[in-house]
């Protein structure tokens, strides 16, 4: 993992993987762009990005420099709402926290997508950020299929203290659970959807996961009506969503 840099060039450290230039989906009721940090410590088997999983630096080099994001940013100030910040896992990157910085004193109402896979470096961030999407695999009392599907031991307990930390800060949020029928059985789908409620989660959205020609993704099957009525009368705020 690379070293935390300060300084006035801190933010140029990002190891930007990528930009979405506009979207209006990936920050609820604004106008929004992505960027996609570089650097993912899990290997989930239905990523959507599995070209972000490689950190900069492990023979990986970021595409696209925070400097030279600089000039777009501030023209595009004018026009968009929102900067988001995706991954791979932006929380891992030691220079997150001056790029949300830099982008809020543009603006910029700033969002976050994670995994929630180290609750204290999301806590070091929530103060910057306006909006948080927090992936939620699996039920977070079954440890052994959060590690089945983040490829590492540990993720439940994780993801768990990073959503207390999240409800206790009071930041605008939603949870995220990607449905895939041959990993997340419905029971395991109802019992996150129950958990999460109990919870105090006011917002849930299913996403259901995108086919793809990588093999490394199986076929994918949306819940039925049957199964959505049962789990929006867990949670009656469920929000779905067709891809993920």
């Amino acid at each position: 993992m690379r070293a935390a840099v300060v300084g006035a060039d801190a933010a140029d450290a990002l190891a930007v993987g990528g930009l979405q230039p506009f979207t209006t989906i990936d920050y609820p009721g604004a106008l929004a762009a992505v960027v996609f940090v570089q650097g993912c410590a899990w290997r989930c088997p239905y990523c959507h990005n599995p070209h972000l999983q490689a950190a900069a630096g492990d023979g990986v080099d970021a595409p696209m420099p925070w400097a030279a994001l600089r000039p777009w940013l501030e023209r595009r100030a004018r026009v968009l709402d929102a900067l988001v910040f995706s991954g791979g896992e932006p929380t891992l990157d030691p220079a997150l926290p001056a790029a949300m910085r830099e982008a809020r004193a543009l603006g910029y109402r700033i969002g976050l997508h994670t995994a929630g896979m180290s609750p204290r470096r999301l806590q070091a961030v929530l103060p910057l950020v306006d909006w948080v999407g927090l992936d939620v695999k699996a039920p977070l009392d079954d440890a052994a299929l959060h590690d089945r599907l983040s490829g590492v031991r540990g993720a439940a307990a994780a993801v768990s203290a990073s959503l207390d930390a999240l409800l206790a800060c009071g930041v605008d949020h939603e949870c995220r659970t990607t449905v895939h029928a041959s990993l997340l059985s419905d029971a395991a789908l109802e019992r996150t959807v129950a958990l999460l409620a109990s919870r105090g989660v006011a917002r849930h959205a299913l996403q259901a996961c995108r086919a793809s020609g990588d093999d490394r993704r199986p076929s994918v099957t949306w819940p039925d009506a049957a199964r959505l009525a049962v789990l929006t009368a867990r949670h009656p705020a469920l929000v779905l969503r067709s891809a993920a």
